[in-house]
């Protein structure tokens, strides 16, 4: 067990690959902080071209576990705003709208802007949490290999580092 740890560890660490630092800054980018996390794979992947598919799937994975963290704070918030607060008729016609999609709408959880709040809301309408981390994961992993992919192709050529 030991031996895979370290292997794991060594696989991430910050010096040689960068890949636990794309984990990080797509998982903190996934909750309600305004920060993307685009760059950090693009330049991971420029100056090592060999972990495209790595840095893809890394990234995926933080910015599910961080859109999993919204969907529980949105969890947390509901019960507290509940006690006190009454709806608008734009908030009965939004949530009303996520309501009729269901879990399937945190396919959308990859969009700049709505995406990271989407997640929080599914979390305060108790959406099933599986079925949301699902489409969550599937909807970032085609932000990342499409965002990826195309600014390589946009932008061709290797940096040296």
């Amino acid at each position: 067990m030991e031996a895979w740890v370290q292997s794991v560890l060594v696989a991430l660490a910050l010096p040689e690959f960068g890949l636990s630092t794309v984990f990080v800054v797509a998982l903190v980018s996934a909750t309600l902080l305004p920060m993307g996390s685009e760059p950090a794979v693009f330049g991971l992947v420029k100056l090592n071209p060999e972990l495209f598919w790595a840095a893809v799937f890394v990234a995926t994975a933080g910015n599910t576990v961080g859109g999993a963290i919204s969907w529980w704070m949105g969890y947390g918030a509901e019960r507290a705003y509940e006690r006190v607060a009454h709806h608008k008729p734009r908030e009965v016609r939004a949530l009303q709208w996520l309501e009729r999609f269901g879990p399937r709408a945190c396919l959308l959880s990859w969009l700049p802007l709505v995406g990271d709040p989407l997640c929080a809301v599914a979390g305060w309408m108790r959406l099933p949490f599986w079925p949301c981390v699902g489409y969550m994961a599937i909807g970032k992993f085609l932000r990342y290999f499409t965002m990826t992919a195309g600014l390589l192709w946009f932008f061709p050529g290797q940096l040296t580092p």
